[in-house]
Formats: structure tokens, C-alpha cells, sequence
């Protein structure tokens, strides 16, 4: 569920701190669910911040000046009629003329 975004409501979260007579079963289940959920949280944090490091370790942003050349990839293109393995896989080259 946390890898997915989702922030279920839980039966723990129903459970008051300020209550005497919850059973002691329920209080030590909701403390595992929330030592849990927590570990999850934060091993998902440490994921992404991994990901992000080796991302911008390895990856450049593109630098495009104006006149240069460049290719547009035609793989989303759905405008050129014909059999998919015929088609080119790029179309150009194109001249840029500004940027913005």
C-alpha cells in the first residue's frame, strides 16, 4: 500500500491513546502497524534519495543551441500511415531556431 501512494485507513487508527480500557493486544498490534509503517516510510525515502544520486550522477541535462541540428524520435508519432517496422525511427533533421 505505501509503495503505491495510498494512505489506507487503518484499524489502528481508530484506536485513542487516552483510553483505559483498550485490550493490551490492540495496543501492542497498533504499535508493530505504526514501528511498521514508519520503517516503510523511511526505507522509501532512502530509496529515492539513492535513485536521485545515481540519476544525476549519471544523466545530463541536453544543451541545444540555436542552428543545431537535431531528430524528432517518430515513435509517438500516429500521423505516418504504414507498417510500424517500415517507418523511420527518427524524422529530421531539423534546425533549431529559438529557444525559449
Amino acid at each position: 500500500m505505501l509503495e503505491k501512494g495510498w494512505n489506507p485507513r487503518l484499524p489502528y487508527d481508530t484506536l485513542k491513546k487516552d483510553l483505559v480500557d483498550i485490550h493490551p493486544t490492540a495496543r501492542s498490534f497498533k504499535i508493530v502497524l505504526e514501528k511498521s509503517i514508519h520503517h516503510a516510510n523511511r526505507c522509501m525515502q532512502d530509496s529515492f534519495k539513492y535513485a536521485k544520486e545515481r540519476w544525476d550522477k549519471s544523466h545530463k541535462p541536453p544543451y541545444f543551441k540555436v542552428e543545431d541540428l537535431v531528430l524528432v524520435s517518430t515513435l509517438n508519432l500516429n500521423n505516418i500511415k504504414g507498417p510500424r517496422k517500415l517507418k523511420d525511427s527518427f524524422a529530421g533533421p531539423f534546425m533549431i531556431k529559438a529557444l525559449n
